[in-house]
C-alpha cells in the first residue's frame, strides 16, 4: 500500500481512494471462494461432531488476544444469543483476558475450544488448544496444523485472514442447528428451511446430510461474493469519502468512537483495536470502543436503562474534532440512534455502517457518512461491514503516508527556497 494520493486535490483523491477501495473489496472474493470450496466439506463433518458435544452437555470456549480476542467475543455471542427466530442458544464463552488459566478451571471433555490468532498463529493459544486436546475436548486452531479442525491461513493480510475466519465460524454457527434438527436427532428442518436450501425433510443418512452442508456452506460463501461486490459497485465512492473525512479530524486531533451492539459490539471493538494496535508498519490512530465497557454498559443499563448506554458514555469521551462511528445492521437501534443525535449536537463528525436499507438512521439523516450493506441477512451483513471497516483503515494508513510525503515535498521546495 505505497500509493500516494494527491491530498491536495480533494476530488482526485476520492476518485482515486474509490478506485483503490473497490479493488480491495473485490480482491477479497476469489480468496474466499478457493478457501470455502476447499474446506466446506470438512467444515460440514465439524458441524456435525459440534452439534453430538452440544447435545452431551459441551460448551464453546473460545480465545484470542488483541484484536483476534474480538473474534472469541463475536462467535460467543452468535451461539448464545442466535439472531434467528427460534433457535436454540447454545451455551459459549469468551475465556480471552485470561485463557489458559480459566481453560485449565472449567474446561470438560465434551466441550469445543476455538483459539483465534494472526495469520502467522499464536503459540500461547495453541499450548492452551494442545492442552484442551489432550483433556478431551474437540479443538479449532484458527489458524494452526493441529486439532480437530485445523486449517492455515489462507492469506497473509491480517485483515483478510481475519475476515474469513468470521465467515468460518458464521457458517458454523448457522448449519451446527441443521443436525439438531435434522430427523436422526428426532427433529425435523421445519420453519428453517430457508435457511438451509439444499436440505430436505425425508429422512435422511447423516453422510447424506453432510453433503448437503457443504453445498449449503458454498452456496453461504457465495452469497457473500455476490454482496461484496453489490458494495463495492455501489458504495466504492461514499467508503472513500468517509475514510478521507476521518482522515481530516484525526489531522486535527480527533479520534474515533465506536459503538455497537451484539455483533456489531465486537465489530466496534476490532476496528478500535485495528486502530490503537495495528498491523506491522501501519501508524496509530486513537480510539475507543464504547463497547468494549462492561461495567459502563451495565451501570447505565441498571441505572438509567439500555438507550443509553452509549449517550451516557459519549457525553463522558466526546470533543468536537472526534468521529462517532456506529455498527448497526438494522439502523434502528435506539441506544445507536440516542447516540448519533447526541454527536451532532456536539458538531462530531457522523459515520454508520448500517445493514437493511439503512433503516432511521439514514433516514433521519443522523450520519454524515452512512455507507449501507443493503441485505436483510445479518450475518452477510456483518461479514461485508468487516471488510468495509478493514478497507477503511486501510484507507486511512494510505492517507497518512500520503500526507507525509506531501510535507516532505513541501519541506524541500521550502529548503530549497531558502538556499
Amino acid at each position: 500500500m505505497k500509493t500516494n494520493f494527491p491530498v491536495t486535490d480533494n476530488a482526485a483523491t476520492t476518485n482515486q481512494l474509490a478506485t483503490h477501495v473497490e479493488a480491495r473489496l473485490l480482491a477479497r472474493n476469489q480468496l474466499f471462494e478457493t478457501f470455502f470450496a476447499r474446506e466446506a466439506p470438512r467444515l460440514a463433518e465439524a458441524c456435525r461432531e459440534m452439534s453430538e458435544r452440544f447435545l452431551r452437555g459441551g460448551r464453546l470456549l473460545a480465545f484470542g488476544r488483541g484484536p483476534y480476542a474480538t473474534d472469541a467475543q463475536h462467535v460467543s455471542v452468535e451461539f448464545v444469543h442466535p439472531v434467528i427466530v427460534g433457535k436454540r442458544a447454545l451455551p459459549a464463552l469468551d475465556l480471552s483476558v485470561l485463557f489458559r488459566p480459566w481453560l485449565e478451571a472449567i474446561l470438560h471433555p465434551e466441550d469445543i475450544v476455538m483459539g483465534f490468532g494472526p495469520p502467522e498463529g499464536d503459540s500461547e493459544v495453541w499450548a492452551a488448544l494442545q492442552h484442551a486436546h489432550q483433556k478431551g475436548a474437540m479443538t479449532f486452531a484458527l489458524p494452526g496444523v493441529e486439532g480437530s479442525y485445523a486449517v492455515e491461513a489462507a492469506s497473509e493480510d491480517p485483515f483478510m485472514h481475519q475476515e474469513m475466519i468470521e465467515i468460518l465460524y458464521h457458517t458454523l454457527w448457522e448449519t451446527v442447528h441443521v443436525f439438531f434438527e435434522h430427523r436422526e436427532l428426532g427433529h425435523e428442518v421445519g420453519a428453517s428451511g430457508f435457511l438451509y436450501p439444499f436440505l430436505g425433510t425425508e429422512k435422511q443418512g447423516t453422510g447424506n446430510l453432510v453433503a448437503e452442508v457443504a453445498s449449503s456452506i458454498l452456496m453461504k460463501a457465495h452469497d457473500d461474493t455476490k454482496l461484496r461486490e453489490q458494495v463495492a459497485r455501489e458504495e466504492a465512492g461514499q467508503i472513500a469519502s468517509t475514510a478521507l473525512a476521518i482522515h481530516e479530524r484525526v489531522r486535527q486531533g480527533g479520534k474515533l468512537i465506536l459503538f455497537g451492539n451484539g455483533g456489531s459490539a465486537t465489530d466496534a471493538n476490532d476496528f478500535a483495536i485495528d486502530c490503537v494496535l495495528p498491523p506491522h508498519g501501519y501508524q496509530s490512530i486513537p480510539a475507543v470502543s464504547l463497547s468494549l465497557e462492561p461495567a459502563n454498559i451495565t451501570a447505565v443499563a441498571n441505572d438509567i436503562g439500555t438507550d443509553a448506554i452509549f449517550l451516557r458514555q459519549l457525553i463522558a469521551q466526546a470533543r468536537p474534532e472526534d468521529i462517532a462511528i456506529a455498527i448497526s445492521t438494522s439502523g434502528g437501534s435506539r441506544n445507536i440512534i440516542m447516540a448519533l443525535e447526541e454527536a451532532r449536537k456536539r458538531n462530531m463528525l457522523t459515520v454508520a455502517l448500517l445493514g437493511y436499507d439503512g433503516g432511521e438512521i439514514k433516514r433521519k439523516h443522523l450520519a454524515d457518512f452512512p455507507v449501507v450493506v443493503n441485505c436483510d441477512y445479518i450475518p452477510r451483513i456483518q461479514e461485508v461491514q468487516a471488510s468495509i471497516y478493514h478497507v477503511i483503515r486501510e484507507s486511512l494508513q494510505m492517507l497518512h503516508q500520503s500526507a507525509l510525503h506531501q510535507n516532505a515535498q513541501n519541506q524541500g521546495v521550502h529548503t530549497r527556497g531558502q538556499a
